[in-house]
């Protein structure tokens, strides 16, 4: 029932450009890495057609280390912002209690007034199918950790929506920090928590090495 609701609300297709020979659709997936302080790619992040952040990523006040587009933000109830009329919502939710905040975040009977506060352009929502995430746990990290992070996730998804994908902000700083380019985190023993972090970085460098995505491991 929930989720018929949704598609009753939300698109039941997704926005996604058909390939084609005279056109590559380049994209940047940016992480929240501090690693991106002071890496000034900014307008080479800008460069791309598609450029998709996550979390709580910002633009504001970090323009020049992180730019100023953003086509795609992804996100899941716990790290939840605002979006302007523009951005697509990406949701990444794998629990009943994800799509029901979902449906409770677009109040379809205020939604067209003026002084309705919208979480994002609800005809711009995308909804990820939570057998993604079972394919990238099972076949990508051969089940490591719990489950896999919402940035290696969005990699993942990247190649198979985008003809050429370069990756901003994963990993640590030069000083061996997980802390994100806008915060510094307390706890410095948490590190990626549940997520096989140093797993998915060898596997992000072994997709540069191929020469399947474009590695920028920042500063």
């Amino acid at each position: 029932m929930t989720v018929e609701k949704l598609f009753k609300i939300f698109p039941p297709f997704p926005g996604v450009s058909e390939a084609r020979p005279d056109h590559c659709r380049t994209c940047a997936v940016v992480g929240n890495s501090g690693n991106l302080a002071g890496s000034h790619y900014g307008l080479l992040i800008d460069h791309h057609d598609t450029v998709i952040r996550m979390n709580r990523g910002r633009t504001k006040g970090y323009e020049g280390d992180v730019g100023t587009k953003t086509t795609h933000h992804v996100m899941y109830p716990e790290s939840a912002i605002d979006l302007d009329n523009t951005t697509h919502l990406v949701f990444f939710g794998f629990k009943m209690r994800d799509m029901e905040w979902l449906l409770k975040s677009f109040d379809l009977e205020n939604y067209n007034k003026v002084n309705y506060k919208r979480r994002a352009n609800k005809d711009l929502v995308m909804i990820l199918n939570p057998a993604f995430m079972k394919y990238v746990y099972e076949k990508w990290l051969q089940k490591k950790g719990s489950y896999p992070s919402t940035g290696f996730m969005t990699v993942i998804l990247s190649l198979v929506i985008c003809d050429e994908v370069s990756v901003f902000g994963f990993g640590a700083d030069s000083d061996g920090n997980w802390s994100h380019y806008f915060e510094r985190l307390g706890n410095k023993n948490f590190r990626t928590g549940p997520h096989p972090g140093a797993y998915e970085y060898e596997l992000l460098e072994k997709l540069h090495k191929d020469k399947k995505i474009h590695f920028f491991r920042g500063f």
